[in-house]
């Protein structure tokens, strides 16, 4: 039986991964008082008179909304709300599991931006933080920019700097196994969508160096024609040398390659062109390229996004901590500080002893790795000045 059946056998017998329970068992009437009527009313009446008490008297302190449109799965694509339900079940579920994070899926049934943003923004105050998930670009940028402005808690596009982080973390210890100087790297990214674009930013904005993003068509270059808003935003500070061409191409010389993008777009001679080359071939099930594949070419660290090879880059290492740590200090949003210092910390969880080319980043199962870099995070909005406790 393989893996797929294995889990749909699975669905249909737990008949979701999640459930609400109650933190105190009711069994009397003063149990019932207390939990509910008349009882409960005073909380309320706290509540209204001083809102911030809401994040002391409900579970909204510890509570994440997972949020979907549908649009863009997985690798399946727009399948909609209720197909991209499953997903969302297993994203909370390992917000429970790995950082006590309690998470409740919303699969909402507009890809209109205006109604998207006004729902969510709408419940917002039944939760502590907002992780945005599987939104398609570019209309994920848009959800989330606006989202942060009507929005009091943090507003986080998993996809989007989930993935950047777990990937910076990569690249720095895949850096120090190299001997690559950080701020003289040559980076290709394959795949400008809501990931690749959140990946370019990130790794500039830490100074690993001259970034170069493609696409389907190529090399994207300042001042092509038919780029979207995010795709625009980055080629301004992408691609410094204002390279065209192929993703062959843009892989001569290259340091590093990040595949979020198709299976077997990279082909071992492509890799042999590279500098001593780190790959991370992302694209799941099937990555950019197999990792035999990028060894005949000469890859020296090479890391995917499956559990049955060395270098897992897993977004579970990230998500729990950072919103655990948002949390925690009740921080109003995720910062670009507190992402570079979740990288490092996470990054810092592979012991300079430790390091080989193939152990790059503690194993996804690691259930240490969250608090690591919720205090990271926490620490990080304390010294900002956006913590607000």
């Amino acid at each position: 039986m393989d893996i797929n059946q294995q889990a749909l056998d699975l669905h249909y017998q737990l008949q979701g991964k999640i459930e609400v329970i109650s933190r105190k068992p009711i069994q009397t009437r003063e149990d019932l008082s207390l939990m509910y009527t008349p009882g409960v009313a005073e909380p309320c009446r706290v509540i209204a008179k001083d809102y911030e008490q809401s994040f002391r008297l409900t579970r909204r302190s510890n509570l994440v909304a997972v949020i979907t449109d549908g649009s863009a799965v997985l690798g399946l694509g727009d399948i909609g709300p209720a197909a991209g339900m499953p997903v969302m079940e297993g994203k909370c579920a390992l917000f429970k599991e790995f950082g006590g994070v309690d998470a409740f899926p919303i699969c909402v049934d507009t890809k209109d931006v205006d109604k998207l943003v006004e729902t969510i923004a709408l419940i917002s105050k039944s939760f502590g933080g907002i992780n945005l998930e599987d939104i398609a670009a570019p209309r994920c940028f848009e959800v989330e920019r606006r989202l942060k402005e009507v929005c009091d808690i943090p507003v986080f596009h998993d996809d989007q700097h989930g993935t950047a982080i777990v990937v910076a973390a990569a690249m720095l210890n895949a850096a120090k196994v190299t001997g690559k100087a950080l701020g003289q790297m040559k980076i290709v990214i394959n795949g400008a969508g809501a990931a690749g674009i959140a990946i370019g930013r990130l790794l500039i904005s830490m100074g690993f160096g001259n970034i170069v993003m493609c696409d389907i068509n190529g090399i994207i270059c300042e001042g092509d024609e038919g780029l979207n808003a995010g795709q625009e935003e980055i080629s301004h500070i992408s691609n410094l040398n204002r390279e065209h061409g192929t993703l062959a191409d843009a892989l001569k010389g290259a340091d590093a390659f990040v595949g979020v993008s198709r299976p077997n777009l990279v082909t071992a001679e492509m890799v042999s062109t590279m500098n001593q080359g780190i790959v991370f071939a992302m694209a799941n099930p099937t990555p950019e390229i197999m990792p035999d594949e990028a060894r005949k070419g000469g890859a020296v660290v090479i890391g995917t996004g499956r559990s049955d090879f060395p270098n897992q880059i897993n977004n579970v290492l990230v998500f729990p901590g950072i919103f655990k740590g948002a949390l925690a200090v009740r921080a109003k949003e995720i910062t670009e500080g507190m992402k570079i210092r979740a990288a490092k910390a996470l990054a810092a969880l592979v012991a300079d002893d430790q390091l080989t080319a193939a152990y790059i980043l503690p194993s996804a199962l690691d259930k240490s790795v969250a608090d690591a870099v919720a205090d990271a995070v926490a620490q990080e909005a304390r010294e900002q000045g956006i913590a607000r406790i």
